[in-house]
């Protein structure tokens, strides 16, 4: 599925990368870039929330104020909608109107699954309001870096954070990170042929070999 808008073809690769906390995602963006890039291939790598200064500041508010603890349900999903209709027609469509790859560490999905599934809003409402906010841009490849919510507890355990630093969807409940964990899964059996499902518990290199080897067949 080659992404496009109305009256305007897109002629580059969108990429993404969904899954729960530590499952792996900013690491492996980062290597598929560097293996792309090898192959003279020009590659812009997002992320969200953030990577706009619109988008920085609404990731700010949305992860580390301390006012976001009284933060409703219905406000973090148009927050996080909000940075993603930025990134999208700041960054990711003109990116993608040039030719270039690009590659998400988290897009829609993450939506479906944090908001929808895990905070149990209207899934409904929410298809309607994804397919507004990307504008018709959606990725060609997902991979889905699957990891069991213990390992990915334990992993949390061994991150360095900044003093001070604290992103509160991290540190929700174990039911709420196995609601989304079964969200993606269902996600990923509805669409196949978008979403690949990684099993983030092998090691880095596993992970990468296995990302790259589905990605060489989009790229022929």
């Amino acid at each position: 599925m080659i992404p496009r808008f109305i009256g305007q073809r897109m002629t580059g690769l969108f990429v993404t990368f969904e899954g729960g906390e530590a499952c792996g995602k900013s690491t492996q963006v980062r290597r598929l870039v560097r293996r792309l890039e090898k192959q003279g291939r020009t590659v812009l790598a997002v992320h969200e929330p953030g990577f706009t200064e619109i988008g920085s500041a609404i990731r700010q508010l949305l992860l580390h104020a301390r006012a976001a603890d009284a933060m409703s349900s219905e406000t973090e999903l148009l927050l996080f909608a909000a940075s993603r209709a930025q990134l999208v027609r700041e960054t990711i469509r003109p990116a993608l109107e040039r030719g270039l790859v690009v590659v998400s560490d988290r897009f829609d999905d993450s939506t479906t699954v944090y908001q929808g599934i895990g905070r149990g809003l209207d899934l409904m409402f929410i298809k309607v309001l994804n397919e507004f906010v990307v504008g018709g841009c959606k990725p060609q490849r997902t991979f889905l870096l699957d990891l069991e919510v213990k390992v990915s507890r334990a992993r949390q355990l061994r991150r360095v954070r900044p003093v001070g630093q604290r992103d509160r969807m991290e540190w929700l409940s174990d039911d709420f990170f196995e609601q989304v964990r079964r969200g993606y899964l269902e996600i990923a059996r509805a669409e196949p042929d978008r979403v690949k499902i990684i099993d983030a518990s092998r090691t880095e290199d596993e992970v990468e070999d296995m990302i790259w080897n589905e990605i060489n067949g989009v790229l022929s």
